[in-house]
């Protein structure tokens, strides 16, 4: 791959070398070489040689590692190609520099970028077949680091050989580019730029600063003489002289004390330092710490982390191709600095793991995730199974996101069921209608053709779905079909509107598919992904529970949409910011007097004696609005519910979607079948509690009374029994009142369940 230079060729340019260094000069190409005379084959092989060899280098930039941080600056995760923290030479303590130069180039301030005497002594002694010697400059193995470094980057593994191997060639080339970047950089500038760029290590260690990190846990600029020995004695061989490895040590204290007898001979260590630090073990010296790379480490954070680099690897904002955006992730030493709230990260780990085990009987999963209504910020993000990246995966783990869409979590969604039910609510009351106006809550079969939708046509068999228990007849306010999520009355309310306008308000209002009929999985969906049938209204589309969570913040910003955003800033290593992708907040998604009264609709789930959530009303009275869900068969369960400043979605099912869960055990709790009141309300009262602990009792604005329509009046008082004289004890008839039904169970017993099969089937509570 490279030429070979017999010894004496490299005697020739040795000699240049001596000329030019002394002359301080540069080797250029065409430089004619004077040697003596009977030499002028040789003079034109070297000259030859020095053209192929580039007239200078300019080092580029080091690979750095990126940091992901929580909202409070606490450290997630850090990503990198090359574990590296560059640092100016000011941040790096005097006995770091002093050791680096006694024991690799003790002339670097007199020479040139080469040392004519150190490779001549090392030529002589070489050619007598002595243990070999080196004579690299401090300047050379700059160079050598810039060259690896360099291919390393440009993905070059035949440019990284070329780099290392040991070849008189080689060595040539390293001496023409030293020599010609001292001219362009001052000794310090190549002094600190040799301190980032080399390697301190055998698992990644770029860089003195993660060097003094990684062994000493501490900065470069505190590194003491024998720490700063250790670390200077690594470079000749990162895989033999690194102390972290056990059976290393020997070697690494060998090496260590070489260094510190140097630097006491050279005038920058005293007696009594070295002595005191030759008789410490360096064992005693070392305080490892790891830095553990990717999302593996963020624990319990691992799925927000996930989310992050996902939105990183695949959004143009941060590169125009994969190739562009991967380098600046794993090289481009970002800080990322993101939304995650600690605190409700803690408390949504901990909640969901005590409500639905890992590796429960039911074979049940879960997740929660938290937004800030009116920001889009995701706050939480946690799920009952671990996350392991890793392609052989540990038993009981997964790296699914259950929470996030296709494109930032592999996860295909879940059918939310009754949790749709708002946007029908919102559209219903766009077209006109009343909270108080009276649909028919028998169940009805009607043909497809007698549903409406302006923008495109569908077919099928007839749907009628029914409600999870006992059964309803007559009519019933839309109110109480929403607090007691009566299917049958959804239905009607289907009848009445039109069902492309119901796409458009639900899309509006940020309801996102992760799967269509049209397009099947759904990375980018637009508005023409929603699938216009007439169950969609009992929430027969898959969706994640992320994107749920945004769609129902704004309901509660009063009508402001903001897409879910997990990172707030970008910092390059030079202090300047990169953009973020942003929430795109749009104000009038939905008009404000609707959300209002949608909201006030979905309080009701919490006070009213019959509403589906009313065992999960949080604590201190504070005021909530919310909704349960479940689907078809009860694989899926869902309650999402909010405040004015906090949303939070629970999803329980099992994540194939495959199994029904009609009876179940979980947690000592028998559950035929299961609902979205039963498990996820809890679980999501309980981690709210925890979420707004000290924050201030907060209203929702008032409804609009034009929207909530009027009450009907209430029944006339029955009179009581009255008697004759003629016919003792004969009851004269009352007013007839409406007919008793039996009282829910605790989901509210009318959400779930349609008497449908698959996509048509339908929602639920």
């Amino acid at each position: 791959m490279t030429r070979t230079i017999p010894a004496t060729q490299l005697v020739a340019l040795l000699l240049a070398f001596v000329l030019v260094a002394g002359a301080g000069g540069v080797l250029t190409a065409g430089l004619t070489i004077p040697l003596a005379a009977g030499a002028d084959a040789l003079t034109e092989q070297s000259v030859t040689l020095f053209d192929e060899v580039p007239d200078e280098l300019v080092p580029g930039t080091l690979s750095q590692a990126s940091t992901v941080l929580a909202a409070d600056g606490s450290r997630l995760a850090t990503f990198y190609a090359q574990n590296r923290i560059v640092v100016p030479l000011d941040e790096v303590s005097d006995a770091m520099r002093n050791a680096v130069i006694a024991i690799e180039d003790e002339r670097f301030y007199e020479h040139a970028g080469v040392d004519p005497y150190g490779m001549m002594r090392a030529f002589v002694n070489n050619a007598l077949q002595r243990p070999q010697q080196g004579a690299s400059t401090l300047t050379q193995q700059y160079v050598k680091n810039v060259l690896i470094d360099e291919a390393d980057r440009n993905n070059d593994p035949f440019g990284i050989i070329e780099a290392r191997e040991d070849s008189n060639a080689r060595k040539a080339r390293e001496a023409k580019l030293a020599i010609a970047l001292e001219q362009t950089m001052s000794k310090d500038e190549i002094l600190q730029g040799y301190l980032n760029v080399a390697q301190f290590g055998k698992y990644n260690i770029y860089g003195v600063e993660t060097a003094a990190r990684y062994f000493f846990d501490k900065s470069a600029k505190d590194l003491t003489p024998v720490e700063a020995a250790t670390i200077a004695g690594i470079t000749k061989a990162p895989s033999k002289f690194d102390p972290s490895v056990e059976e290393n040590q020997r070697l690494a204290q060998a090496r260590r004390d070489a260094v510190l007898n140097k630097m006491w001979g050279l005038g920058y260590l005293p007696t009594d330092e070295r002595d005191e630090a030759l008789a410490t073990p360096i064992a005693d010296t070392l305080h490892i710490t790891p830095v553990p790379t990717g999302c593996q480490a963020a624990g319990g954070s691992a799925f927000f982390c996930q989310y992050v680099i996902s939105e990183i690897m695949t959004n143009s904002v941060f590169g125009e191709t994969a190739a562009d955006r991967e380098a600046l992730l794993y090289r481009g030493g970002l800080t990322i600095r993101t939304t995650l709230d600690i605190g409700k990260q803690v408390a949504a780990e901990q909640t969901v793991a005590a409500h639905v085990p890992n590796g429960n009987d039911a074979g049940l999963e879960a997740a929660v995730v938290t937004v800030e209504p009116g920001t889009g910020k995701i706050l939480a993000m946690a799920q009952n199974v671990p996350f392991d990246g890793r392609t052989e995966r540990d038993p009981g783990t997964t790296s699914v996101n259950y929470s996030a869409d296709p494109l930032h979590g592999a996860s295909k969604g879940f059918q939310p069921g009754s949790n749709f039910k708002p946007f029908v609510l919102a559209q219903w009351l766009k077209e006109g209608h009343t909270l108080w106006e009276s649909v028919n809550a028998t169940r009805v079969v009607r043909p497809q053709s007698a549903f409406h939708s302006s923008c495109s046509t569908f077919g099928g068999n007839p749907w009628g779905p029914r409600n999870a228990e006992g059964s309803l007849s007559g009519n019933i306010s839309v109110l109480r079909a929403t607090y007691e999520s009566v299917n049958t009355a959804y239905a009607s309310m289907a009848a009445e509107i039109d069902l492309c306008g119901l796409r458009n308000t639900a899309w509006d209002a940020g309801f996102r598919p992760t799967q269509s009929d049209r397009s099947g999985t759904l990375f980018n969906p637009t508005v023409e992904d929603v699938d216009i049938t007439p169950a969609m209204v009992l929430g027969t589309q898959t969706t994640s529970p992320l994107q749920l969570a945004a769609a129902f913040g704004t309901l509660a910003s009063n009508g402001t949409y903001c897409a879910p955003i997990a990172i707030t800033q970008v910092t390059q290593p030079d202090g300047t910011d990169l953009p973020v992708p942003s929430a795109d907040c749009n104000p009038n998604a939905l008009a404000p007097n609707i959300a209002s009264t949608v909201v006030y609709a979905m309080e009701k789930v919490f006070t009213e004696s019959r509403g589906t959530g009313r065992n999960s009303r949080l604590a201190d009275g504070r005021v909530a609005a919310g909704k349960t869900g479940t689907n078809q068969g009860h694989a899926q369960t869902w309650f999402t519910g909010f405040t004015p400043q906090l949303v939070t979605t629970v999803w329980v099912g099992e994540a194939s979607g495959e199994t029904s869960h009609d009876d179940i055990w979980l947690n000592g709790v028998r559950h035929r079948p299961m609902y979205g009141s039963r498990v996820a309300a809890p679980l999501w009262q309980d981690y709210m509690n925890q979420a707004l602990a000290g924050a201030p009792l907060l209203d929702f604005p008032a409804p609009d009374q034009s929207l909530v329509g009027t009450p009907p009046p209430p029944p006339a008082p029955t009179p009581p029994p009255v008697t004759t004289p003629e016919t003792p004890g004969t009851e004269v008839p009352g007013v007839p009142t409406d007919p008793i039904v039996p009282p829910p169970a605790d989901n509210g017993g009318r959400g779930d369940g349609n008497g449908g099969e698959g996509r048509d089937g339908g929602g639920g509570n």
